[in-house]
């Protein structure tokens, strides 16, 4: 499929798993709290109710490591029936904290792409998380120089990337989004009228999965890899 992007003015990136590895820690996190709690219900059982407890607690915690390890706390003291030893929830925030303390690791090729696209292009980073969080990935990661605007929001919806796109003066029809989750940095852009290309991570949380159907895929491209941008944008 042969799309014209000559009109776009402005390229906004989501972070986590599109610049940098961010689901792996997380499901590294699943398995070292479900072995944690292993004494009280198998480990794909722990696994399944710690999602089901993170989805309800998203519209309180929001997105994030915090909300993360909130979660497991109060899956830990549910699952042992409010039994759960002091150590226990001492190791839970520990992984929490460890989590927090990983490197960043930039995805192959990122900061060759971005020095690439800076030269002719707008460059924004719009991503969801905690805050303080994000912006402590965005200044280990080395990235920051390349981008003219950071933003984290508290939800990737069609609202909130109009509101976004609003208040940075950004014609939809001037915006192109990467991203690897089609549910958060592809569908609703493609909704707006916006460009939007899928670079899928080889991970991808349950939440962030959707079904897709025959004529969303005719309206946003996917790529193998970040490298493959600088070409498809004829650069």
């Amino acid at each position: 499929m042969e799309v014209d992007y000559s009109h776009i003015k402005v390229i906004g990136f989501d972070a986590d798993d599109t610049l940098w590895v961010n689901e792996t820690y997380f499901r590294n996190a699943e398995q070292e709290f479900a072995k944690l709690l292993s004494q009280f219900e198998t480990e794909n059982k722990i696994d399944q109710e710690l999602f089901k407890m993170e989805i309800k607690n998203l519209p309180v915690y929001g997105y994030g490591v915090k909300g993360f390890v909130l979660s497991m706390v109060e899956m830990a003291l549910e699952l042992s029936n409010h039994t759960v030893s002091n150590a226990t929830i001492s190791k839970i925030l520990d992984i929490g904290k460890n989590m927090i303390n990983e490197k960043v690791e930039l995805l192959d090729g990122v900061e060759e792409v971005l020095k690439q696209l800076s030269k002719k292009y707008k460059l924004i980073v719009a991503t969801k998380g905690d805050l303080l969080d994000q912006e402590r990935k965005l200044e280990k990661s080395g990235l920051l120089d390349y981008f003219h605007h950071i933003e984290v929001l508290s939800d990737k919806k069609e609202a909130n990337y109009s509101k976004l796109l609003n208040h940075l003066e950004i014609k939809p029809s001037e915006f192109l989004m990467i991203g690897n989750s089609l549910k958060s940095d592809i569908l609703p852009l493609v909704n707006l009228k916006a460009s939007a290309i899928h670079v899928p991570f080889h991970t991808t949380w349950l939440h962030e999965q959707v079904d897709v159907n025959t004529n969303d895929l005719k309206q946003y491209q996917t790529l193998k890899s970040l490298k493959d941008l600088p070409k498809l944008l004829k650069l």
